[in-house]
């Protein structure tokens, strides 16, 4: 099976007060520790979607290994991201969604959902019992995603039309949104 991983990196990230793709942890920044991390997974190919200062992501981000592709539309909601980036993937069986925001996911908490890939499936991680990333989404389901994909949805209202299996992930990830300076604080233990 041929899963690519497709990362969400376009937000301006207006809560955070900055894009998210370009804020550091551990001296790299967000977008490089989650493209590195779908490729250590081994997704093949790895896509990353940016909108928000793309021209300064790709300036000071490394992104090696990865196709990026920019959503003109990227200010309309992650919705237009996911659309830009199901198209870049191009022939996969399936798609690892994950957004730019969730560092704490692991290369397990992906296997994990990825071990179900093929053409039908639609998986989602979940961390003790609630919903998060990433999202697994078979090729069969790409059209019906890029379709219904609006505004900051995403694929959510797809998801919640379908049957999609729960993958518990908290015993091997974080699912945290990073959505406020004060989240990334918790995370680096104050720093």
């Amino acid at each position: 099976m041929r899963v690519a991983g497709l990362l969400l990196a376009a937000g301006a990230g207006r809560r955070f007060g900055s894009p998210k793709a370009l804020v550091p942890l551990h001296g790299k920044l967000f977008v490089d520790s989650a493209a590195d991390l779908l490729r250590a997974a081994g997704c093949d190919p790895v896509v990353v979607v940016l909108g928000a200062q793309a021209a300064e992501v790709r300036q000071q981000a490394v992104l090696d290994g990865v196709t990026v592709v920019d959503n003109p539309h990227w200010d309309t909601g992650m919705g237009s991201s996911l659309r830009t980036g199901l198209h870049a993937v191009g022939i996969a069986d399936a798609v690892v969604v994950l957004p730019v925001d969730t560092p704490g996911v692991t290369v397990e908490a992906l296997h994990r959902l990825m071990a179900l890939a093929e053409p039908k499936v639609l998986a989602r991680a979940t961390y003790d019992g609630e919903i998060g990333h990433p999202v697994l989404i078979g090729s069969d389901h790409f059209a019906g995603v890029m379709a219904s994909a609006a505004g900051d949805q995403g694929a959510r209202d797809y998801l919640k039309a379908n049957t999609v299996r729960h993958v518990e992930c908290a015993d091997v990830a974080d699912g945290a949104d990073i959505d406020h300076p004060s989240d990334l604080m918790r995370r680096s233990g104050g720093a």
